[in-house]
């Protein structure tokens, strides 16, 4: 595991799954983490005070990521609690089915205000608060930015978006010493989607996939959070406007 020292991370959406598995892992690494949270408070409080029992340093801040203010309080907070700002990890994020004949104008705003709008809100508000050695940003994606599943059109659409911001960045950002690159996991088992039936429930969807993955399994968090760690590591130095697909093979 890379070790950083007096580094902070912003994660979004951390209160559960792949959100609370990143957030763990920075802290273990020796990263102070603000965890924040959209409505799950008491899931927000339990990733922290796991954080700290396992003697790390964490803090849970509310904020939706689609407001523009919620995202400058949740940068104010950072900042006024560990006085620096080194990692940002866009994770939030928000998905529902529905097939071209049901989709309406409601979810395509409800997904792409949290999927897009908020990636460009978060980094945007941090920049005032990175010092002159910069940091990084990593976002996190999805497999189906490229696999495009059927009934996930304005999903797929979102995040292939999300890609699309995470090479513009590298380059804006590059003369600001920030990074940005993004992870983009595949099927992976996460109180959302076990929620959802998906997978984790012997489900046929995950049967399929697991037998199209050549790995032979679904991901975990904690597969998705090394990726990340190390991605924010001084380890990485040399990479930023990567896409990574984090998914055991599957394509």
């Amino acid at each position: 595991m890379p070790k950083r020292k007096e580094k902070v991370a912003v994660v979004t959406g951390a209160s559960k799954g792949i959100g609370a598995g990143i957030a763990k892992e920075l802290a273990a690494a020796g990263t102070a983490v603000v965890v924040n949270y959209a409505s799950d408070q008491s899931g927000a409080e339990a990733v922290v005070n796991e954080i700290i029992q396992a003697g790390g340093q964490a803090i849970a801040v509310a904020g939706d990521v689609s407001r523009s203010t919620d995202v400058d309080r949740l940068f104010s907070q950072a900042t006024a609690t560990y006085g620096r700002l080194d990692i940002v990890v866009n994770n939030a994020g928000v998905y529902r089915p529905g097939t071209i004949d049901s989709i309406t104008e409601e979810d395509f705003h409800w997904q792409f205000n949290t999927n897009v709008l908020g990636p460009l809100m978060v980094v945007q508000k941090s920049l005032k608060h990175f010092d002159p050695n910069g940091g990084s940003v990593v976002n996190i994606g999805s497999g189906a930015s490229s696999s495009h599943p059927a009934g996930y059109s304005i999903y797929s659409a979102s995040k292939a978006a999300l890609d699309a911001i995470t090479g513009v960045l590298a380059k804006e950002l590059a003369q600001r010493n920030i990074r940005v690159n993004s992870v983009n996991p595949g099927a992976t088992l996460s109180e959302g989607t076990k929620a959802a039936g998906l997978y984790g429930v012997n489900s046929d969807i995950e049967k399929q996939l697991v037998a199209m993955t050549p790995l032979g399994r679904v991901g975990t968090p904690a597969d998705i959070a090394k990726i990340v760690t190390f991605l924010t590591s001084d380890e990485a130095g040399w990479l930023t406007g990567e896409v990574i697909i984090a998914s055991g093979g599957l394509r």
